[in-house]
């Protein structure tokens, strides 16, 4: 199972927030490639890098951040946050993202999206699948739509992307536990799909947990930065389970 840290950018510093409530932003460090580094030195090799500024303002902001983890270590980026158009997803990946990150576009525009995994790939193309209560969110989770979690899913599969986010918005930043019962689901339904948990990530035994379910990969934030889960007790982790 990949363990995948987050590192959500506003104003260029590593911040946190609850359930994607900006009113909630803690900041737990104002140089995002010493972060990047930490984790780098653990032994982890993947990176989910969001631009919560770009996601607010619908196109790219802190490009520069993604460009200098890319550049100063070898972590694996995949990055989401304001990509609405195709200038913003050629500066991503001009940036060193080795794969993006869409969910809102990909339901308010996806012929956008779609010509996104037609051009540069499935492989490059990760799907972002935020869900209240199973039903899709989109704009920063501000407005939960009509579109249930599977054929929503199961509408891009068809197009060739294998590669999932699924964030159960109740879950996050809130430290009570990942939803695996929904992932169980998902994992029944999708047997090949690479499903990476979201949210809710507390404690090692969370991880125990999906990589029993033999989940694809998990991104783990606020529980890093609290000090629920060590690098120390990733690193052991990594070894144990690779």
């Amino acid at each position: 199972m990949k363990i995948i840290p987050a590192i959500d950018i506003i104003g260029g510093k590593c911040v946190r927030l609850t359930k994607g409530d900006y009113s909630t932003q803690v900041t737990y460090n104002e140089n995002p490639l010493e972060v990047a580094k930490q984790f780098e030195a653990s032994g982890i090799e993947y990176l989910h890098l969001v631009d919560l500024d770009g996601a607010k303002s619908s196109q790219i902001v802190n490009s520069g951040v993604l460009e200098v983890i890319a550049s100063k270590t070898s972590l694996k980026i995949d990055f989401g946050g304001g990509l609405k158009s195709d200038k913003d997803v050629e500066i991503a990946f001009n940036a060193g993202a080795n794969q993006i990150t869409g969910g809102s576009i990909a339901v308010q525009n996806p012929k956008l999206f779609q010509s996104w995994i037609k051009k540069y790939g499935p492989d490059k193309i990760i799907l972002g699948a935020d869900v209240s209560n199973r039903m899709i969110a989109v704009s920063g989770w501000q407005e939960i739509t009509k579109l249930d979690l599977f054929p929503f899913i199961e509408s891009y599969k068809d197009l060739g992307v294998n590669t999932v986010i699924c964030t159960d918005i109740a879950k996050d930043g809130m430290l009570e536990g990942t939803s695996l019962e929904l992932y169980q689901e998902m994992m029944s339904e999708f047997p090949d799909l690479n499903l990476v948990a979201s949210g809710g990530v507390a404690s090692i035994a969370d991880l125990d947990a999906l990589w029993e379910k033999k989940i694809y990969g998990a991104i783990i934030g606020k529980a890093i930065y609290e000090g629920r889960i060590t690098l120390k007790e990733l690193e052991k982790f990594i070894i144990n389970n690779n």
